[in-house]
């Protein structure tokens, strides 16, 4: 790799495949690569503008090195916006196509070890949201839930939520991003919302945009809850074991009893 070079791009997946490309293009490998606006001062920069056509001819390349749930693999990894994750897949693309065989059971190389963990990160995320998501029935007659994940995993929980409650309608909005999943009965898409009607530290809805047996609903809920739990038996400890504490203010039955 060049010493003093590095690439530039916009952000997206897309543009990181597209460095991919580039660099074997053009035969020069860049220390690292940053978003545009992260950009070095003291570095010779090249800026790759993102190419679909170009990103998706490194996922075909990618394919016939690597098996299809290593490429997942990469993707679920790019979900957990970590810092320096684009240098990681740039790293771990590059030498899988250099590699005379898969490099995905190749533990010994740092980059491989480190996505690996992530992979595992990122999935536990993912399983915890579609354990712990909490449907509030609207005015409007669909369905709203609020959450806070570390890692953007909206589009891995997608297929969970249509399946299960393929009949209503349904908004899960990410909290910390400001986006949301919403299914139509048809097809969920991705959508931003910028001005939300909720309480940021509960994931509630205001009272006015709830449905009017929502309330009675939730109050009887955690009636129920508390009835059948036996209070010297109560373990915290426990309870944050299998259910992490900054998920509580988000469950019907936790709240006001945090």
């Amino acid at each position: 790799m060049n010493s003093a070079l590095s690439f530039t791009y916009d952000g997206t997946l897309e543009g990181v495949l597209t460095c991919v490309f580039e660099a074997f293009d053009r035969k020069q490998f860049p220390q690292q690569i940053f978003k545009q606006e992260a950009a070095l001062l003291f570095t010779d920069n090249y800026h790759v503008e993102t190419d679909e056509e170009k990103a998706n001819r490194v996922v075909a390349g990618l394919r016939k090195k690597i098996s299809k749930s290593a490429v997942q693999m990469l993707f679920t990894c790019w979900l957990s916006e970590l810092e320096g994750i684009e240098n990681l897949l740039f790293n771990y693309i590059c030498k899988a196509f250099r590699a005379p065989k898969s490099i995905e059971l190749n533990f010994a190389d740092p980059d491989v070890l480190e996505l690996s963990k992530i992979y595992r990160k990122v999935q536990r995320e993912a399983e915890r949201m579609r354990q712990f998501v909490r449907f509030q029935k609207t005015a409007d007659d669909f369905y709203f839930a609020a959450i806070k994940p570390i890692y953007d995993v909206l589009p891995m929980v997608a297929p969970h939520f249509e399946d299960r409650f393929a009949d209503q309608q349904w908004v899960i909005y990410d909290i910390k991003r400001k986006h949301a999943l919403y299914y139509n009965l048809k097809k969920t898409e991705i959508i931003t919302i910028e001005d939300v009607k909720i309480d940021l530290q509960t994931g509630k809805l205001h009272s006015e945009a709830l449905a009017d047996e929502e309330l009675h609903f939730q109050s009887g809920w955690r009636q129920y809850l508390r009835s059948i739990s036996i209070k010297e038996r109560k373990n915290l400890r426990l309870q944050r074991q299998f259910m992490p504490k900054r998920f509580w203010n988000y469950l019907t039955e936790k709240q006001g009893h945090i």
